[in-house]
C-alpha cells in the first residue's frame, strides 16, 4: 500500500505518484510553512483518542504481541513534544537570532527521505514525527515487518489534521526496487536511514551529492556489573529486559560484563541469573515464544562448535533461555531471545575494550553499589557510551534524551543568515 495525499492507494499507483511527487512537494514548500503548533496539537489530540480506548480494535490488529499502549501514550503527548524541542533546539527554536550583522533563523531542510527499521513497533511513524516537528516533507519507506501499522497511524493522524497531508507519504515497497529508492532519494535534500552498515552502505551509494545522509546505524549495548549488595531486584529487572525486548533493539543488553577476573566469581554470576531468567521467559507471551529461544541458543552452539569456538566456554541451559560464559572481552551480538552472553571486564581494562567499538556503542545498564556509581558512569562515558542506565531501563524511554549521543532534530534542520 502507499499513502499519498492523504489517501490510501494500491501498489499499483506507485510510478504514478512516485511520478507527481516533485510537483507535489514544490507546491507544499511555496505555500506557507507547516507550523510545529499545528504538528504538536494534531499529535496530543490523537494521544488522547488513543488514551480514550478509540482505537483499541485496531490496536490489536497491528499492535505486536508484548507491545503496550502505556509503552507509545509518552511519546504522544504536548507535555513531551514541547520538552523535546526545548531540549534539542533551545527555548524559542523558530524565532530569529540577532547578531551585530545578520539574523538567522532555523529552517527545515526540505524533504527527508526515511528508510525505517521494522526492529521496534511504532519508531517509523516516530521517526516521520520528528520530521514534522522541524517543518519538513516527509518520505518514508517502509519496513517489511510493519504490517500495515504505520499505514493505519499515518492516516489517522491525517484525519486528525488535514492540514498534514502535503507533508507525509509512505511507501510500502522493498529494498530492492532500487529504481523507486533511488527516484524518492533524488527528490529529498536529507536521508535519514535506519540499519546496520550494508543497508547504510547501500544508502550511501544511492544518496545524490549534496543531499545529506542522516545515519543511525545498528549498535550495541550491554550491562555492567561490579560488586555490589541487594542484586536480587536488579538482576531480575535485568532478565525481564533481556526477555522482553528479545535483544532485537540498539538498547537491548548483549553481553553482561562482570567487574572481575575470577573465573569461579564469573560462574557463580551465572548460576545466579538464570532463574530470573527463566522466570521472564515463563512470562514470555506466545506458545512458540519458548521454542523459539531455545532454536535461538542451539544455533548459536552449532554455529560455535563449527568456528572451533566452545574450547572454555560454559553454557547454562535453562528453560526457553540460556547464558554462555565466554573466556574473551569483546563486545559482540548475543544469540537473542533470552540467550545472553557473560564476560569478565575489570574496570581496569573497560576503555580499552570497549574503544575497540567506538562508534558502535549506546547503552549501558550499570548494576554496581551507590559508592561505585559516579565512577563507573564517567568511566563507561569516557569509553564512548552515550546513554547510562540502571538495569531494568535500558530501552526505557526519557524525556530530553539524546539519540546514540545527538539530537536527531538538530540534524533536520538549517541555519539561514540574512543581512540586516
Amino acid at each position: 500500500m502507499i499513502f499519498a495525499n492523504g489517501t490510501l492507494l494500491p501498489d499499483s499507483e506507485r510510478a504514478a505518484v512516485i511520478q507527481g511527487l516533485a510537483a507535489g512537494i514544490n507546491a507544499a514548500r511555496m505555500a506557507p510553512p507547516l507550523r510545529v503548533e499545528t504538528v504538536i496539537a494534531a499529535v496530543d489530540a490523537l494521544g488522547k483518542r488513543l488514551a480514550a480506548g478509540e482505537f483499541d480494535s485496531l490496536l490489536t490488529q497491528f499492535l505486536p504481541t508484548g507491545i503496550t499502549l502505556e509503552e507509545l501514550l509518552p511519546l504522544l503527548s504536548r507535555e513531551t513534544l514541547e520538552a523535546k524541542l526545548t531540549a534539542e533546539l533551545g527555548p524559542d527554536p523558530f524565532g530569529a537570532r540577532a547578531f551585530p550583522k545578520t539574523t538567522a533563523r532555523l529552517l527545515p531542510l526540505g524533504t527527508l527521505f526515511h528508510v525505517a527499521p521494522g526492529n521496534m513497533p511504532g519508531l517509523p511513524v516516530y521517526t516521520v514525527l520528528e520530521g514534522l516537528l522541524t517543518g519538513n516533507i516527509n518520505l518514508l519507506k517502509l519496513p517489511r515487518e510493519d504490517k500495515g501499522l504505520s499505514l493505519a497511524a499515518l492516516n489517522i493522524l491525517v484525519e486528525q489534521e488535514p492540514q498534514l497531508a502535503p507533508y507525509l507519504y509512505a511507501f510500502d515497497l522493498p529494498s530492492s526496487d532500487q529504481e523507486s529508492m533511488a527516484a524518492l532519494a533524488a527528490l529529498a535534500d536529507g536521508v535519514v536511514t535506519w540499519g546496520g552498515e550494508e543497508a547504510i552502505r547501500a544508502m550511501r551509494s544511492m544518496t545524490p551529492a549534496g543531499c545529506k545522509l542522516i545515519e543511525w546505524g545498528h549498535r550495541l549495548s550491554f550491562a555492567y556489573v561490579a560488586g555490589f549488595e541487594e542484586k536480587a531486584a536488579e538482576l531480575a529487572a535485568l532478565a525481564d529486559h533481556i526477555v522482553e525486548t528479545g535483544q532485537r533493539l540498539c538498547s537491548s543488553c548483549q553481553v553482561v560484563f562482570l567487574d572481575t577476573q575470577d573465573r569461579q566469581q564469573a560462574e557463580a554470576f551465572c548460576r545466579d541469573l538464570l532463574p530470573y531468567l527463566e522466570r521472564a521467559a515463563a512470562r514470555r507471551p506466545g506458545p512458540g515464544a519458548g521454542a523459539q529461544a531455545t532454536l535461538s541458543g542451539h544455533t548459536a552452539l552449532l554455529e560455535r562448535i563449527v568456528e572451533g569456538r566452545v574450547q572454555g566456554e560454559v553454557l547454562f541451559r535453562g528453560r526457553g533461555c540460556s547464558v554462555l560464559l565466554r573466556p574473551d572481552q569483546e563486545l559482540e551480538l548475543s544469540p537473542l531471545e533470552g540467550n545472553v552472553l557473560v564476560k569478565c571486564l575489570p574496570r581496569s581494562k573497560l576503555l580499552p575494550t570497549l574503544r575497540r567499538q567506538r562508534g558502535r556503542l549506546q547503552t549501558a545498564g550499570l548494576l554496581c553499589a551507590p559508592r561505585d556509581r559516579e565512577e563507573l558512569t564517567a568511566l563507561l562515558a569516557r569509553a564512548g557510551v552515550t546513554r547510562i542506565t540502571r538495569a531494568g531501563s535500558l530501552s526505557a524511554a526519557f524525556p530530553g534524551e539524546g539519540h546514540d549521543g545527538e539530537y536527531p532534530l538538530r540534524r533536520y534542520l538549517r541555519v539561514v543568515d540574512v543581512e540586516t
